[in-house]
């Protein structure tokens, strides 16, 4: 291909709408362009970004058994309904309605439709295992779409779906998948963890997230200084046991007589501890939510954040937000920061472990300007729901060997389930097995985002010039540029390079546009091409090409008669490097 002949629009100027890098460079660097919030159209090189790593991705799936379907973007609700998600999936789910008003949605996943395609196909164990996977996009109407192609309301996703007879069975097919996955994202060039997590709506017992590191992730990961153990922070569970320093909570038997105090204008952690002059660790947090079924308080020490996500686990519940001040007011009696637990009437109370333990605590008094001190729980307040709620962070106890656990941003681009029966069962999905007896199938499912993938790569490969692709996915491998095209004998001697290499399948683009070579070098570097081949003066003269290599930022002169076995190595060289980093065998 040449540069001239192409769609690739690169902007000197980052649009306003852009905040990550990966946005800022996709959309300069020619790549995507927005079409609506959260909707992007991908122009030719991104495109064949997308592909490289579809094309990874369904070699990978190929080699483990999967078959590529193709299943409707458009899903009845009568499959929703009965497998109980349409209510669960919440706002996220695009409905809509055909002319003879009729419920749809805009698929976010699959699961309800393969496992009624299976449920109708499959009748015996003779025709197990299935794994079964397609490539197409997906929609999920996000509150708040941003940062480009990570949070999108329509995006390109891989989703593999696995049917087994069994437990063991299942967990064969879980491990196929969790290989194909390391192989797929070092196949990318990424630096990435396997990671623990929550199921969410999606379901299931078990489940890991592959998270891409990078400072601008959403996530965060938490991992072990001594240990493999890494989990997303959602996940894991607080080790309240391990070193508890009995100086921070008292002991039992030092229990004071719980007395009001004047706290005026004071409503937040900051301005209540100063009030009082006490310890965060010290308050208790009583957090108000609605769910779908009832109001509930959530208490959680005040140096600590509660996790919603384990909190929605224990509740079981199909919604859950913090109350609005209304309604606030009306359970508690009292405005916003300062609510307690003590004679809060008629409403249940979900402890966290730590609180559980703490002595003479500093609550909310439900009263304007007015806290609680010596506030003892299971004497003040009952204890009856206790649960650990509360979010871990970075120098705490790692829950399987003691060792401290550290942090890092991460990307989500990848999640395996082990789901079990839970759809087989809703959807009626059986099959005979040996016994002729019915059973449920055993089911898995695996997703990846491709087109968050792409951006991921260029979150961690990116320098201030542009973006550096890993090879293996660059939109092209080489960039020829002849420093003067109009020099009749340089843009012969560059169209029979770019010749040469495409005849030895390296991918190839030449820059043949009549502008100046510093405009084509920053192109170059903006884009991200690997290797570029400038031919100039030099080359005229001493028959010596320049090839640059984006990612070392270095530059050689070579002989014109080597430059494609040169750049074979440095391209092989480059691939097979990111097929097997050493950093990514967690």
């Amino acid at each position: 291909m040449r540069v001239s002949e192409m769609l690739i629009p690169t902007l000197r100027e980052t649009p306003a709408e852009a905040e990550i890098i990966s946005h800022k460079l996709l959309l300069r660097a020619g790549f995507i362009r927005k079409t609506a919030t959260g909707i992007y159209t991908y122009l030719p090189l991104g495109l064949r970004v997308i592909k490289k790593i579809m094309a990874i991705v369904r070699q990978e799936m190929n080699q483990q058994g999967g078959q590529e379907i193709l299943m409707p973007i458009m899903q009845p609700a009568e499959l929703w309904l009965e497998s109980g998600r349409w209510h669960v999936y919440g706002p996220e789910l695009m409905r809509l309605k055909d002319r003879h008003q009729r419920d749809f949605c805009l698929g976010p996943t699959h699961e309800e439709v393969i496992t009624s395609l299976i449920s109708s196909e499959i009748k015996s164990y003779k025709q197990l295992p299935q794994l079964l996977y397609q490539i197409a996009n997906k929609y999920r109407d996000e509150q708040r779409p941003r940062f480009g192609l990570m949070r999108g309301r329509e995006f390109i996703m891989k989703d593999l779906y696995s049917f087994d007879v069994d437990q063991e069975a299942l967990n064969q097919s879980y491990q196929k998948m969790y290989q194909a996955y390391m192989n797929i994202f070092n196949r990318c060039g990424l630096d990435f963890r396997a990671v623990e997590a929550d199921p969410g709506a999606i379901g299931g017992d078990a489940t890991h997230e592959f998270m891409v590191l990078a400072e601008s992730g959403e996530a965060t990961v938490l991992y072990c200084a001594v240990c493999d153990y890494a989990a997303n922070s959602e996940k894991v569970p607080a080790v309240t046991e391990v070193g508890r320093q009995k100086s921070e909570v008292g002991r039992k038997e030092d229990q004071l007589k719980i007395t009001e105090v004047a706290t005026p204008g004071a409503h937040t952690v900051e301005q209540v501890t100063k009030c009082l002059d006490v310890k965060p660790a010290l308050l208790i947090k009583t957090l108000i939510y609605k769910t779908d079924q009832e109001v509930i308080a959530a208490l959680v020490r005040g140096d600590r954040e509660l996790n919603e996500i384990k909190l929605y686990n224990i509740l079981k519940c199909l919604t859950l937000e913090l109350a609005d001040a209304a309604t606030v007011r009306q359970v508690t009696a009292a405005p916003v920061g300062y609510a307690g637990p003590v004679n809060l009437q008629n409403m249940r109370l979900v402890v966290d472990e730590e609180v559980a333990e703490m002595v003479n605590a500093v609550t909310g008094a439900n009263k304007k300007d007015t806290h609680l001190i010596n506030v003892n729980p299971g004497r003040d307040f009952p204890v009856d729901s206790v649960a650990d709620i509360r979010v871990v962070t970075a120098g705490e106890y790692c829950p399987k060997c003691a060792g401290e656990l550290l942090q890092a941003k991460g990307i989500e681009v990848g999640q395996v389930f082990k789901l079990g029966d839970k759809y087989s069962k809703l959807l009626k999905a059986t099959f005979l097995d040996q016994q002729g007896k019915a059973k449920p199938l055993m089911m898995g499912c695996y997703g990846i985002g491709v087109s968050r993938t792409m951006a991921a790569a260029v979150e961690q490969n990116h320098d201030q010039n542009g973006i550096i692709w890993p090879v293996n996915i660059a939109p092209f491998e080489v960039v020829v540029i002849p420093v003067n095209a109009k020099d009749d004998q340089q843009f012969k001697l560059a169209t029979d390079i770019y010749h040469q290499l495409i005849d030895n399948g390296i991918e190839t683009i030449m820059d043949d546009r009549l502008e100046r070579a510093g405009v084509k070098f920053k192109d170059a570097d903006l884009i991200g091409y690997p290797l570029r081949v400038v031919i100039g003066k030099k080359t005229i003269a001493e028959q010596l090409v320049e090839v640059h290599n984006r990612r070392t930022s270095t530059t050689e002169n070579i002989a014109m008669d080597d430059v494609v076995s040169v750049v074979s190595k440095v391209s092989n060289v480059a691939a097979t490097l990111q097929v097997c980093p050493e950093t990514n065998n967690e």
